[in-house]
């Protein structure tokens, strides 16, 4: 229902265009004031959605009680209604917002005409008002999804770099500051803890939480200044054990990977603090990466190395490269021996290297406890053999795991996100759909499309813009919303970035010059 308050000192004014406007709009609440001070009264009571406003009037004139009611309530539309046809007043008027004037005397035609324009210019307005707020709240009920995906995406994706900067907006973080990551591992029967994790992240604004997979959650956090790189994250750790209760910490463990500058880096952030979390049978529940390398003088030809075995490692047991994990492993156990290295140093290393192992397997959906040494090796015959045993067990999980996915699974996927790319999809509402990890999800598109989902997706959003962009009725902007993007603009860059072209350049060519 829509409300118009008629402005006027002369009651015959007021009365001719109530009857003029009650018989062409006979839903529209009118009532009236005979001069600025009663209309600006009214104004707050009756919050009229248009004003008929006479300039000249005794006392408060037409523009001064305008200007007083935009200031109070500027979203009421105001239409200037005056017998004098001036610049001055036309420059006045335009500088206060009004929408229209009419002279008197007018036809009847001319009022119709004029006010039925602003009415329609209100209702889009609501309309787009109301598909903007509908767009907000959809958008902050999918923050923890987008918060969750772009953690996926930066620490087990090649990311879109156009998408990821789409994500990272929306979250609204400034990512200029040094981002360092954590990984949190919860003990058997814990994982309901994730919530609680979220919730202390979220309150604190601290970072992003990714999704949870087997019983770790890896974190995103950002540098804060005014104090200590170990101060923060160990404050930080602390606050996320707290998650488990004062007397129930068994089992829980935090590890801390270095800062980076960049987005790009902080995946070695997150394998470092997977490293750190490899002995968690220590008394203080959280460790530094660099305090692992600091006391693991058996391993310094791997920190003048640059540790650059580490992203290696990862990527084999991601890739299941389990000849050359095997191989490797064996070699450096013949390293040890010929150094000389205790038996139990020596075991004590590679139990670590099969426990990063065991971690990377959880990412990807392997159900797998964590593996251990049934004995004491006797001699390093002894260890080899048990080692190998270890290792086949690690490539037996894997195996498993790969035989109980579906054949046709990526083709199943790739038409899920084909019928649903105009949604907030994301990585880790395809893992809740097929009942796999997002990790694992991405590993399949790399391996078998050769593309991460992220530029799959996009593909199917450009191609489905340029389907719409072939009906001439349809507006970019609303092109935009039904291709699943949240800003025209960013769209157009896209779109830009996969065609090489902007949208409007191809929709001119699409339709014969015509736009």
């Amino acid at each position: 229902m829509m409300k118009l308050l008629i402005v006027d000192d002369e009651q015959v004014g007021r009365e001719g265009l109530q009857a003029i406007l009650q018989k062409s709009f006979t839903d529209l609440i009118i009532e009236q004031a005979q001069n600025g001070k009663i209309a600006i009264r009214m104004a707050e009571e009756f919050r009229p959605d248009l004003i008929l406003m006479d300039i000249r009037m005794p006392g408060m004139d037409g523009l001064e009680t305008t200007e007083h009611i935009g200031m109070a309530f500027p979203d009421i539309k105001v239409i200037m209604v005056t017998a004098y046809d001036t610049f001055e007043y036309a420059r006045r008027a335009i500088k206060l917002g009004v929408k229209d004037y009419l002279l008197k005397p007018s036809k009847a035609g001319e009022i119709v005409a004029t006010v039925q324009k602003v009415l329609e210019q209100i209702i889009q307005e609501r309309k787009d008002r109301e598909q903007s707020e509908l767009r907000n709240d959809a958008l902050q009920k999918m923050m923890p999804v987008i918060e969750a995906d772009i953690v996926t995406q930066l620490l087990f994706d090649h990311v879109h770099q156009v998408h990821s900067d789409e994500l990272v907006r929306w979250l609204g973080v400034d990512t200029a500051s040094e981002k360092f990551a954590l990984a949190v591992l919860l003990p058997p029967g814990q994982e309901q803890a994730y919530g609680a994790i979220k919730a202390k992240i979220s309150y604190t604004g601290s970072g992003w939480v990714g999704a949870l997979y087997g019983r770790q959650i890896p974190v995103i956090a950002f540098r804060k200044p005014g104090t200590s790189f170990r101060a923060q994250a160990s404050a930080l750790a602390r606050d996320l054990l707290s998650a488990a209760g004062v007397d129930d910490r068994q089992g829980w463990f935090v590890g801390i990977g270095n800062t980076y500058e960049s987005l790009a880096e902080v995946r070695q952030s997150y394998q470092q603090a997977l490293i750190a979390t490899m002995d968690i049978s220590l008394p203080v529940k959280y460790r530094f990466y660099t305090d692992v390398t600091a006391a693991d003088t058996a391993h310094q030809e791997h920190v003048h190395a640059g540790r650059s075995w580490e992203q290696r490692f990862f990527e084999q047991v991601r890739l299941g490269e389990w000849e050359r994990i095997r191989e490797e492993t064996l070699d450096l156990l013949r390293q040890y021996e010929n150094r000389g290295t205790s038996r139990l140093q020596a075991q004590q290393r590679i139990l670590e290297r099969i426990w990063i192992a065991s971690r990377v397997l959880t990412e990807i959906g392997v159900e797998i406890t964590t593996p251990m040494y049934s004995f004491e090796a006797q001699d390093y015959r002894q260890l080899r053999i048990e080692t190998g045993h270890i290792l086949n067990h690690l490539e037996q999980s894997y195996q498993e795991h790969l035989e109980r996915i579906k054949p046709d699974t990526i083709r199943q996927i790739k038409q899920y996100i084909t019928e649903h790319s105009h949604e907030d999809i994301s990585l880790e509402g395809i893992g809740q759909k097929f009942e796999l990890s997002p990790f694992y999800i991405s590993k399949l598109f790399k391996e078998q499309l050769g593309i991460n989902y992220i530029d799959f997706l996009t593909e199917c959003r450009i191609l489905k813009a340029k389907k719409l962009m072939s009906d001439p009725m349809r507006s970019m902007k609303e092109i935009t919303f039904e291709v699943g993007y949240h800003d025209p603009n960013y769209f157009s860059k896209v779109f830009k970035k996969m065609c090489e072209v902007s949208p409007t350049e191809y929709r001119k060519t699409l339709l014969g010059g015509s736009s």
